[in-house]
């Protein structure tokens, strides 16, 4: 069996090299995310909101578009045009939530 030379590199869990800041977040990749990393909070609460107005709200004002006639030339918005404006606001404004919500400060 050959000797090993005392040039080569050990990599030893937890050890920390000199002037190593152990709170960076590059020094926590791979690790699972801690407690409060992981609570839903009001980012979740606000992405939820969001899900029950994209998939709850918007398609009940759909079906509901040529009762509300009215409604929608106060808005400036043909029937046809409603069809494609009204799931598109919500599609937008759901994937910014979805950005922000997973994002952390």
């Amino acid at each position: 069996m050959a000797e090993e030379s005392d040039d080569t590199f050990r990599f030893e869990r937890g050890a920390v090299g000199e002037g190593a800041d152990t709170d960076e977040p590059g020094d926590r990749h791979g690790e699972k995310p801690r407690s409060e990393d992981r609570e839903f909070g009001a980012r979740g609460w606000v992405l939820v909101g969001m899900l029950f107005l994209a998939f709850g709200v918007i398609p009940m004002t759909i079906f509901f578009i040529p009762r509300a006639q009215w409604l929608l030339t106060t808005i400036g918005l043909g029937y046809r045009d409603a069809f494609l404006v009204l799931p598109l606001l919500p599609a937008l404004l759901l994937g910014a939530m979805a950005v922000w919500a997973t994002t952390r400060p």
